[in-house]
C-alpha cells in the first residue's frame, strides 16, 4: 500500500513510486523506467534509497517540494547520469516539448537494505554535456560519465553486427540500454545486473547500439549491507 502523507495546508497526499514501472528488481537494486510526455508531472513521491539516473531521453524539468520550498529547476540531456540522495518528498513535472525518459536504479543497500538507516551520500554528482570526466577507460571502449566514490557510470557503443566483450571488475554492475523507444515488451531484456568478469554484448541489428554500463563500488568498499 503507498504511504499517506499529510501537506502543510493539511490535505492527504497519496505517494506513488518513484517511477513510472519496476524493470529490473534484485536483492541489491531496483530499477525503474520512468516516462513523461511534455507537460506530465510525475505525482508527489519519496526515495527511500540514494539512486541512479540513466538519462536515455533528456529533457527540461521541475522539481517540486510538498514543504512549499523553492522548485529547483533541472535539465537532463540523452546520454547523461546523475547520482542522488535521498530528497524530501517531491514531484517531477517535465517542462520541455519532448518526451522524458529514463532509468532509474535504486540501491538498496545504502537504503532500505541497511540496518543503521539510509546512507548519508553526501551531494551526489551530476554529468555535464559534452565533458568527460577524468576517469580510467577500461580497455573494452567504454566513455566515462560520471565517477563518485559510490557508483561509476560508462556508456559503451557496440557497432552493428558486432560483439563487445566487456571486462567487469568483480563487483555488481548494472548494464542498461540507451534506448528511448523501447517498448514494455523489450524493457526487461533492456536490463541486467551482473556480479563482474566477461560480460558480452550482442548486437544482431543493422545499427549501433548504446549501453550504460553502471559499477556499484559502494559493494567493494563495504559500504551498506554486505552481500559477501
Amino acid at each position: 500500500m503507498n504511504d499517506v502523507v499529510t501537506a502543510p495546508d493539511g490535505t492527504e497526499i497519496t505517494l506513488v513510486g518513484v517511477g513510472t514501472s519496476v524493470i529490473l528488481d534484485t536483492p541489491v537494486v531496483r530499477v525503474w523506467d520512468v516516462v513523461l510526455p511534455p507537460g506530465g508531472t510525475h505525482p508527489w513521491h519519496q526515495h527511500h534509497n540514494p539512486y541512479v539516473v540513466l538519462s536515455v531521453a533528456g529533457s527540461s524539468g521541475r522539481m517540486d517540494w510538498l514543504d512549499g520550498s523553492e522548485p529547483r529547476h533541472v535539465s537532463e540531456y540523452s546520454g547523461g547520469a546523475v547520482f542522488r540522495p535521498v530528497s524530501p518528498i517531491h514531484r517531477l513535472t517535465n517542462t520541455g516539448g519532448t518526451r522524458y525518459r529514463n532509468r532509474l536504479l535504486e540501491l538498496k543497500d545504502l537504503g532500505e537494505n541497511r540496518a543503521e538507516g539510509i546512507l548519508d551520500v553526501g551531494p551526489g554528482a551530476r554529468s555535464i554535456e559534452g565533458e568527460v570526466p577524468d576517469l580510467p577507460r577500461p580497455d573494452d571502449g567504454r566513455v566515462p560519465v560520471i565517477g563518485t566514490d559510490y557508483v561509476r557510470v560508462w556508456t559503451a557503443t557496440v557497432p552493428a553486427r558486432t560483439r563487445l566483450a566487456l571486462e567487469l571488475e568483480d563487483v555488481g554492475h548494472v548494464v542498461a540500454e540507451l534506448d528511448a523507444d523501447l517498448e514494455d515488451d523489450a524493457l526487461a531484456a533492456s536490463v541486467s545486473y551482473h556480479e563482474g568478469g566477461t560480460y558480452k554484448l550482442d548486437n544482431e541489428t543493422d545499427h549501433d547500439r548504446t549501453f550504460f554500463v553502471v559499477a556499484l563500488d559502494y559493494l567493494a568498499h563495504g559500504t551498506g549491507k554486505d552481500h559477501a
